[in-house]
């Protein structure tokens, strides 16, 4: 895969991850009634709704500042592992009928973090990264 190529899937990866988390924003941060549901059945309303929105906001501007994607990668990919997680422990796959919609998101987002994460693996350490 050319240089090139890379480059325009890493944006493409930035774009989903980074756009799927900020969409979702306006329903943790406006108390929306499907967001006070889903974090009061886990236990963290409103706490846990709001820091996790801080946390998706952070990762999502990190994301798509190329030098600093690789961090915004990692802490998406904890955020990601934490959602599925209580949707598997706790919420189940389907919430209040969404037919997994939720659940699905938070498994693009996971992947394309994952795979972020792993491209800019060298810029954590300060070793560059060829083509990216």
């Amino acid at each position: 895969m050319t240089s090139r190529n890379c480059n325009r899937w890493s944006w493409l990866l930035r774009l989903v991850a980074a756009g799927i988390m900020l969409q979702t924003l306006y329903f943790k941060f406006t108390a929306s009634p499907e967001s006070v549901y889903i974090f009061s059945q886990v236990g963290m309303e409103p706490w846990g709704r709001i820091l996790v929105g801080i946390f998706e906001l952070v990762a999502s501007i990190l994301i798509l500042i190329p030098r600093t994607t690789p961090y915004g990668a990692l802490i998406g990919t904890g955020v990601m592992t934490g959602a599925l997680f209580m949707h598997l422990t706790g919420l189940g796959i389907e919430v209040q009928g969404d037919s997994g919609q939720l659940f699905i998101y938070a498994l693009l987002v996971l992947c394309s973090c994952l795979k972020l994460a792993y491209w800019y693996r060298g810029s954590l350490s300060g070793i560059n990264v060829q083509g990216r």
